[in-house]
């Protein structure tokens, strides 16, 4: 006897699907051409079709919870191919974005985060703060001078006599801020991952894609190190035929990130166990990589708005534009802060620096709840694909 299953259509779902650029998900009339020529699809359980299929009856269940939407990269093949232009690769874009905002707590922030109109609120809330922590950084810098003056000695704030950012905002100031937030960013996350990875291993069980009735971690972990090699190279994306070219922009994004992160920690560990401030020497090797990466992450994002531009037959969102403007401005501000400093001239390397904080704190406040969150849920999924042996 074939199994029953009661379809609860969830309309509402229907409608946030189609607001967040899956509009074409009514013209598919399920050919299944799309998992056909999917180049990256598992051979059991296929996807995307049966995707299309629950988004048009609105089970939402059986989407938001579902690993196989990660597992698709969104490289245009089967958008291409769809005789009906139905874009399954659009709609299951639409999906991870609603699966993003459904995992990440306050869904309020989520929701912010994905609306333009509440783009100036979100900016707002940085740049005030940076804005009085640097007023905090001037006045006690004025205070100390007219101090030591009194007493016959030079006052140099951080231990420089040189043009230095930390003369503006503190530097300890400014790790106050992004230490706790990267925490904060830390937790959501976690929450989130508890409740995606439980609902992905039940549908999974469900649908007959593994036989396994709990998750072992040392298992997880270990296919977590196998699948690594695969997402750092980027190997689905080349894969795919349609939308290749993006293979080195999102490389390019990615290595940008991860040279800047390594820096960033580096010189953490430098400031407060060596007790060595900065700004430190253009020979240093460590200054080397983190011109190489933000030089990587400007041309990657660049490589990006090109792509999208020239893909005119394939959505675009605010989501989508919001993250690719905020990583070209960060590498931009980065960059400028660096040159204009080197050329002394302090108040447009304050005032770029005190942009670049700004887009820096959008970009780990507002991480869990952006679309640059697919950079952990997806490698959550691609680990559990490879946990549970599909091929």
């Amino acid at each position: 006897m074939t199994d029953r299953y009661l379809v609860e259509p969830d309309m509402d779902f229907v409608k946030e699907v189609v607001g967040l650029g899956g509009d074409t998900l009514k013209k598919c009339f399920q050919c299944a051409t799309c998992s056909v020529v999917c180049p990256i699809s598992p051979d059991t359980k296929p996807f995307p079709r049966k995707e299309m299929i629950a988004a048009s009856w609105g089970l939402k269940d059986k989407l938001v919870g579902n690993g196989d939407i990660w597992l698709c990269h969104n490289c245009g093949d089967c958008s291409t191919m769809c005789p009906r232009g139905a874009k399954p690769g659009d709609v299951l874009g639409a999906i991870r974005s609603y699966a993003i905002t459904e995992y990440a707590v306050p869904k309020a922030l989520g929701k912010a985060v994905n609306d333009p109109k509440k783009l100036p609120v979100l900016l707002a809330v940085p740049a005030v703060l940076f804005a009085l922590l640097a007023l905090i950084t001037v006045v006690f810098s004025g205070v100390m001078t007219s101090i030591f003056d009194v007493i016959g000695l030079e006052w140099s704030h951080g231990g420089h006599d040189v043009l230095a950012h930390a003369n503006f905002i503190s530097t300890w100031f400014v790790d106050l801020v992004f230490i706790p937030l990267t925490g904060w960013v830390v937790v959501i996350f976690a929450l989130g991952l508890k409740r995606f990875i439980r609902d992905i291993h039940d549908n999974a069980v469900l649908e007959g894609k593994t036989d396994k009735k709990e998750i072992d971690i040392k298992e997880f972990l270990q296919a977590f190190v196998r699948v690594l090699p695969t997402i750092i190279k980027h190997e689905k994306f080349s894969e795919c035929s349609e939308n290749k070219d993006r293979t080195t922009a999102h490389l390019m994004v990615l290595y940008g990130f991860i040279g800047l992160f390594i820096v960033t920690n580096i010189f953490f560990f430098v400031l407060y166990i060596f007790h060595i401030p900065g700004p430190y020497s253009q020979l240093n090797p460590v200054k080397w990589l983190a011109n190489v990466a933000g030089i990587s992450l400007i041309i990657g994002s660049i490589l990006m708005i090109k792509s999208r531009l020239a893909k005119k037959d394939q959505s675009s969102t605010y989501k989508d534009w919001f993250l690719i403007g905020l990583v070209l401005a960060l590498g931009l501000t980065g960059m400028l802060t660096e040159m204009t400093r080197l050329a002394g001239t302090a108040f447009l390397t304050y005032l770029l620096y005190y942009i670049h904080l700004v887009c820096v704190f959008c970009l780990f406040a507002y991480l869990p709840f952006s679309k640059l969150a697919h950079l952990v849920y997806r490698t959550v999924a691609m680990t559990y694909a490879e946990y549970g042996k599909r091929t």
